[in-house]
């Protein structure tokens, strides 16, 4: 099992920037993919970044250079820089982790982001 602990979520004005981390715990894979998913009501879960353990990221599409997600410790933790904020991004984020070695996914509780127009 692995447990995910989110923190960053708020509310933030439009051009304005946030950063999101996550902690993995628990029984971590020695390789593994961690990032964040967003969703809105009705509407299915999109991918927002992704940074694996061993090298290398994904980004949504409609990311277009705004955020970046990083691991710079080298530890469980991941950040997501989000800049240049704008009110279609207000959604609930979630943190998941993906064991790549005995797949399995997992995702945290959920942190809102709320950018008004």
């Amino acid at each position: 099992q692995v447990q995910l602990v989110e923190s960053g979520g708020g509310l933030v004005q439009p051009g304005g920037s946030l950063r999101l981390s996550c902690e993995a715990s628990g029984s971590i894979s020695r390789r593994y993919a961690m990032g964040w998913y967003r969703q809105v009501p009705g509407r299915q879960r999109d991918l927002v970044a992704t940074i694996f353990n061993y090298g290398g990221t994904n980004y949504g599409d409609f990311v277009k250079g705004r955020f970046t997600i990083s691991r710079p410790d080298g530890d469980n933790t991941v950040y997501l820089q989000m800049s240049s904020l704008k009110p279609e991004d207000t959604a609930v984020y979630y943190c998941t982790y993906y064991d790549v070695v005995n797949p399995q996914q997992y995702w945290g509780q959920g942190t809102q982001v709320t950018v008004p127009s």
